[in-house]
């Protein structure tokens, strides 16, 4: 069955800059090896030893794989895999630093 597969921003330079893609498949493992098979380097931006990095969500449709068969998770015709890297950021001391800023500000 055709599945959409939502590849975020960082993957692109693998997929030579598509967003979207049709994969065949019966569960996201497939489909996600499949990826890799067309798509030299995708399986070592994508997977460790574990299955999908864990800083990488996938969803199928609006559920999270973790909270189903992780790369057993079956999918049907017309579903949607999103792929969507962890983002993470900020600085250690921001909020005290605009706290300061804040009070100086104000007099």
């Amino acid at each position: 069955m055709t599945v959409t597969v939502k590849i975020p921003t960082p993957l692109r330079p693998v997929t030579g800059g598509l967003g979207e893609l049709k994969v065949d498949g019966a569960t996201v493992g497939d489909v996600l090896r499949q990826l890799d098979a067309q798509y030299k380097g995708f399986a070592e931006r994508v997977f460790d030893a574990n299955g999908v990095k864990r800083f990488i969500n996938v969803y199928v449709n609006e559920d999270n794989i973790r909270d189903k068969k992780n790369m057993e998770t079956e999918l049907k015709a017309g579903d949607t895999i999103s792929i969507l890297p962890s983002i993470a950021g900020g600085c250690t001391g921001c909020a005290a630093s605009l706290l300061a800023v804040a009070a100086t500000s104000l007099g």
